[in-house]
């Protein structure tokens, strides 16, 4: 099938949002909500019928399209986005490397879609349970990503697994951009165009 610079710009925008939500929840303990709910659901719709479905809506993607065009680079906010970004993707390539660890993966997302049946999707216990995975499956594969926020905050077990939640979506939206054809090159000379895809989505969402 061909993918477009949509697809990618979309699959991107997954990424920068779950990445920036992971840098608010360490340092505020609260994120957006919504914008949240836009990560967590990700990791549930495993049978879309195209990419955007996976998020909701553009709309929905609001967060990661700005990140994108305001902070990848320009900050030193976006120093540190730009640090996780990396090490989302260093650790997407080490999955999609591991056939063990990618049926694993499928497994305990099926298991999370099933308790759906019985708890919300922004429940403690829900996002306790995506944390798990994300440390029992992901954290393996290492390095570890080094997340800085107020010490505070990342004391309290509630936002800890938050940010490892928001990991796990952040390695999900990781996925999806390499299943839809992103590749490195394209960050290094496309990061322009898929920068102006990203303002005509916001533009009209």
């Amino acid at each position: 099938m061909a993918y477009s610079l949509y697809d990618r710009t979309v699959a991107f925008a997954g990424i920068c949002q779950a990445v920036k939500l992971v840098q608010t929840v360490a340092r505020t303990g609260t994120c957006d909500e919504e914008a949240l709910i836009t990560c967590l659901r990700s990791l549930t719709e495993t049978d879309p019928k195209n990419v955007i479905e996976i998020y909701g809506q553009e709309s929905d993607l609001q967060l990661g399209l700005s990140t994108m065009v305001h902070e990848i680079d320009n900050t030193p906010a976006g120093s540190e986005i730009t640090r996780y970004l990396v090490s989302v993707m260093a650790l997407e390539r080490k999955l999609a490397s591991r056939r063990d660890s990618m049926s694993q993966l499928g497994d305990r997302i099926d298991m999370v879609k099933r308790q759906l049946d019985h708890f919300e999707l922004l429940d403690d216990q829900m996002i306790s349970n995506l944390a798990s995975v994300y440390l029992d499956v992901i954290s393996p594969l290492g390095p570890r990503i080094q997340v800085t926020g107020t010490p505070a905050q990342l004391q309290q077990q509630q936002a800890q697994h938050k940010v490892r939640a928001l990991l796990l979506a952040a390695v999900r939206s990781a996925v999806l951009w390499r299943q839809v054809g992103g590749k490195r090159r394209h960050l290094l000379f496309g990061r322009k165009q898929m920068l102006e895809q990203a303002k005509i989505i916001q533009a009209r969402s």
